[in-house]
């Protein structure tokens, strides 16, 4: 197990020289590696901060997400074309920072809506792109996670059922489930139920309070989710991922208009003994 630090909390920005002190800070707090965004630059400063965290000893995910100019399920065959583009992009770039993992709703685009549910249209034009995208992946050996999101950020997955069933049919080795607690505590009826339908294809897990606070202490399920995913044998990363307001896009993107925490380095800390606590506690004699 793996317990990992989503760096949205600070910034979109991750290779900006300005935060490679805080890395260092949350190596010493435990952490086994960073989750970092990607949403633009090159691979030369992703390589760099790759080169910093290996320094450091300090392992690392990726982040990322598509939207309306790039966006896979679009009826518009440039759009989807910039929307595989987009994507390998971001693979060049994880991969020159050292990645094996990249996460998020990479099959549409976030917050564009159709005022309708999915067409088996868009979940093919979508299953067509991420199929050539996980190709493009498996030569960087890099493994993609589709996370699915609740209906207020995007339409096409909202639940475990559905991502489960879109990873089948992208049908590659490479590919599996994004499980984000965040996103289960709004959709997700019967957790356990979730969990455990999926549990051959989930492959990553956001660990993520109600109200993108610290993990612990709000109203997600916490006591279903671990038992769950200690049922299926789970034995990947748990990547914190909480929201704040020093991002104006992120806090207008994630709707954060208060703050939900004493500090962002303490919300690592206790998110921190939160998760290897519960964790450890399912995994005694």
């Amino acid at each position: 197990m793996k317990f990992g630090m989503n760096l949205m909390l600070w910034t979109d920005d991750p290779t900006d020289e300005k935060f490679l002190p805080l890395y260092g800070r949350l190596r010493d707090m435990g952490f086994d590696g960073l989750e970092i965004p990607i949403f633009g630059g090159d691979p030369e400063q992703y390589a760099r901060l790759g080169r910093h965290l290996d320094d450091l000893g300090f392992e690392r995910t990726v982040t990322s997400v598509r939207n309306a100019e790039d966006n896979p399920i679009s009826a518009d065959a440039s759009v989807r074309r910039a929307a595989v583009d987009a994507t390998k992009r971001t693979i060049d770039c994880a991969q020159a920072a050292g990645v094996k993992l990249v996460g998020g709703p990479l099959y549409a685009a976030i917050g564009q809506f159709s005022g309708s549910p999915p067409t088996g249209d868009e979940w093919r034009r979508s299953v067509e792109c991420m199929r050539e995208s996980a190709d493009y992946a498996a030569r960087a050996e890099i493994t993609m996670v589709f996370e699915f999101l609740n209906r207020f950020e995007i339409y096409l997955l909202n639940c475990a059922e559905d991502a489960a069933r879109f990873v089948r049919d992208v049908d590659r080795m490479n590919v599996g489930v994004h499980y984000d607690t965040f996103h289960a505590n709004m959709e997700q009826k019967d957790v356990r139920k979730a969990i455990t339908g999926a549990a051959r294809e989930i492959r990553h897990v956001h660990i993520s309070e109600n109200d993108r606070g610290t993990p612990g202490q709000g109203q997600v399920r916490w006591a279903e989710t671990f038992d769950a995913l200690k049922e299926i044998n789970y034995d990947g990363w748990f990547v914190i991922e909480a929201f704040g307001q020093a991002l104006a896009g992120i806090a207008a993107a994630t709707k954060i208009w208060r703050r939900m925490y004493e500090d962002e380095e303490q919300l690592a800390r206790d998110g921190l003994a939160f998760m290897r606590g519960e964790w450890e506690k399912r995994s005694r004699p």
